[in-house]
């Protein structure tokens, strides 16, 4: 992995070499450096670890995704704010299903970051509304929810979002006591 300057200066070294290419008339070769900058210039925006680990993550394959995530040592340095959002987004999806409170750390990072699809931020609430209601935050959990819905402009997460309501009505009644002494119960 390159650092993101160096992949700016490489971007300026090729791009000045095409147009050095087209002062000597190698029209062919100019075309193919300016190709070859835009790539550069690509890789610039979309970091190809992270490229490399949500493939991984579209597999299913969670171990896999992690181990190209680690090869980002410092994200701080390495990454522009986007990909770094995108790089705590990944990291928070892997621990969630182990480690709750560092995954919600992960996803407010993300959050504070930003991500630029609205799909993916409508995902990092919902997860941080998961979390909330895991910890007894009801409140905090039904305002990520309505964030969360209405990031989701495709209602790809509808389904999630109402079951995740469902839950909170269950957690908001009183628990029914069975067995002896209360109403309708058996006497012996």
């Amino acid at each position: 992995m390159y650092n993101k300057n160096i992949k700016l200066v490489l971007a300026a070294l090729v791009l000045g070499a095409a147009v050095w290419q087209f002062t000597e008339t190698n029209i062919g070769n100019g075309i193919m450096l300016i190709l070859l900058s835009l790539i550069f210039v690509f890789l610039y925006f979309k970091n190809e670890i992270i490229l490399l680990a949500f493939l991984r993550l579209r597999k299913q394959d969670f171990p896999g995704a992690k181990k190209w995530l680690d090869k980002i040592k410092d994200p701080g340095a390495a990454l522009v704010p986007k990909q770094e959002g995108y790089y705590n987004y990944l990291n928070g999806l892997m621990v969630s299903q182990t480690n709750m409170v560092e995954a919600e750390k992960y996803f407010k990072k993300a959050e504070k970051l930003g991500l630029n699809m609205s799909a993916d931020m409508a995902m990092t609430k919902l997860n941080l509304a998961g979390i909330a209601m895991t910890k007894n935050r009801k409140r905090e959990a039904e305002q990520l929810m309505a964030e969360a819905k209405s990031l989701d402009k495709h209602k790809m997460l509808d389904e999630q979002i109402k079951m995740m309501k469902q839950q909170m009505k269950k957690m908001g009644q009183p628990r029914q006591q069975f067995g002896r002494g209360g109403r309708g119960g058996r006497r012996f």
